[in-house]
């Protein structure tokens, strides 16, 4: 095969060759896009304009949104201007930025993820100790330090992945995703980004397994609460959580844990879908469903709305 290192562009995989499919698939994401966009922006103005949310919790939650509204930003938008354009190509400079973001806000999310599972067990299981330990002073740093972490495992990936020599420009993927990237390589330094992957994959793990230890602990401390309402107002914090750390890891390992080869190019684009846009979809609704704060600060976010648009109506009459 030709050595393609030098190609300006790449190839993506088409959802469908018939035109009325592919503007099917456009209003598709289209709808997919603008719900994450608008969930998440509406826990991000809920949170900073309700002061009552001005908690360590809603604070992560807030960077959580942020990570969500990027992750959803840099692969749809693209999606949909190839379906309703007929197009297949992204360039190469924008195939770097999709690796790029893609690992930034994934790395920075679970890193957050983690974090509020450390929050979340010093309020229910350290409650007299959790103003001294999560001030606001440390709940910065440690979002700091979480975007920090997306961005060196993003920059270490992305320098490894277009180290490599490509033998193809095709892609089997309907964004730049770097296990497809990978079979593109006539070259042995793929090595290198497949040891990276496993690496990230094993801290991964460790985070996982103290998020699970963590809420083992934090569910005995739980049963051990004398109070229904005190032990369901503790789980209503939660379960969301443990929800959104669930659908990210496991729709990670349902994509990447797959033996190489031996999947379809339309299972690839399930998996694909699962762990990129499923979670910065689903995340915002999961936390609103059993959170009352947060369907309060909703409600008064419409009910602000629905005042400033009947003032503007007032002084055009």
């Amino acid at each position: 095969m030709p050595n393609l290192t030098s190609t300006s562009e790449f190839l993506l995989l088409g959802f469908s060759d018939i035109r009325e499919l592919q503007i099917l698939h456009f209003f598709v994401f289209l709808t997919v896009y603008l719900t994450a966009v608008t969930g998440n922006l509406l826990i991000i103005i809920a949170v900073a304009l309700d002061h009552h949310l001005h908690t360590p919790m809603y604070f992560f939650l807030m960077n959580l949104a942020i990570l969500d509204l990027g992750s959803a930003s840099f692969i749809i938008p693209k999606a949909m201007a190839n379906s309703l354009l007929n197009s297949r190509s992204i360039s190469y400079s924008g195939c770097v930025a999709q690796v790029f973001c893609l690992f930034l806000f994934v790395g920075a999310d679970f890193a957050i993820l983690t974090i509020m599972a450390h929050d979340r067990h010093i309020a229910i299981c350290n409650p007299l100790q959790y103003e001294t330990i999560m001030h606001k002073r440390a709940c910065i740093q440690m979002a700091v330090s979480a975007w920090i972490t997306g961005i060196v495992y993003a920059a270490l990936h992305t320098s490894c992945t277009f180290s490599i020599t490509f033998c193809s420009n095709m892609i089997n993927q309907f964004f730049c995703e770097v296990p497809q990237l990978l079979k593109l390589s006539c070259s042995n330094l793929y090595l290198v980004e497949v040891g990276l992957l496993i690496f990230g994959c094993t801290i991964t793990g460790g985070c996982f397994i103290y998020i699970i230890i963590t809420y083992i602990q934090i569910f005995a401390t739980v049963l051990k609460m004398p109070s229904v309402h005190g032990q369901k107002k503790a789980l209503s914090t939660c379960l969301p959580h443990l929800t959104v750390v669930s659908l990210l890891v496991f729709s990670g390992i349902f994509a990447y844990a797959k033996p190489p080869g031996s999947t379809s190019s339309e299972l690839n684009v399930i998996c694909a879908v699962i762990y990129a846009i499923l979670p910065p979809l689903l995340n915002p609704f999961i936390y609103s469903m059993r959170n009352k704060e947060i369907k309060s600060a909703f409600l008064k976010l419409s009910v602000l709305g629905h005042f400033f648009s009947k003032t503007g109506s007032c002084k055009i009459h």
